[in-house]
């Protein structure tokens, strides 16, 4: 990926709304020039989307905790993915190693509607759970630092 797809995938993980104009003006190309890489990166699937974020507390949501899940039956196929999807409150599920299987990002209303969610979650997927809440949250949604290309070996 060259420099200059570089700083325009910083750009917009930053702010997802920023006009082509404004692209143009922060990376020295002309208008046309940074909708044309930006379709590019699109169709290449560099930038995936682009997202609202959402004050959780603001909608009743206030409530984030990480469960962690393994299978009650180490022999039963690996759908948990599969198996949970349809758990609107589950935000994201992370494959992981270690003792358990993976981790979901879980956000509800309330402790008693965390109690429900875990319910759901060992039912759906016969699986067991250990639950850490989260108490604050000092940072989150950080601009990623797109890395640099790995520099050619030279003889």
């Amino acid at each position: 990926m060259e420099e200059i797809d570089r700083r325009i995938v910083t750009l917009l993980a930053r702010d997802g709304r920023m006009s082509f104009t404004d692209l143009a003006r922060e990376t020295g190309l002309s208008v046309s020039a940074v909708h044309q890489r930006v379709r590019r990166l699109e169709k290449r699937g560099v930038v995936r989307g682009y997202a609202a974020i959402v004050d959780h507390d603001a909608i009743g949501l206030p409530l984030t905790a990480f469960v962690s899940i393994k299978p009650i039956d180490p022999a039963a196929p690996d759908d948990a993915p599969e198996r949970l999807a349809h758990l609107t409150a589950i935000e994201a599920c992370h494959s992981v190693a270690g003792d358990e299987s993976y981790i979901l990002k879980v956000r509800v209303a309330s402790p008693v509607a965390l109690e429900d969610l875990l319910q759901q979650i060992r039912a759906a997927a016969h699986v067991s759970t250990r639950t850490t809440v989260v108490l604050s949250t000092p940072y989150e949604h950080r601009t990623p630092e797109v890395a640099p290309e790995p520099a050619p070996d030279t003889p």
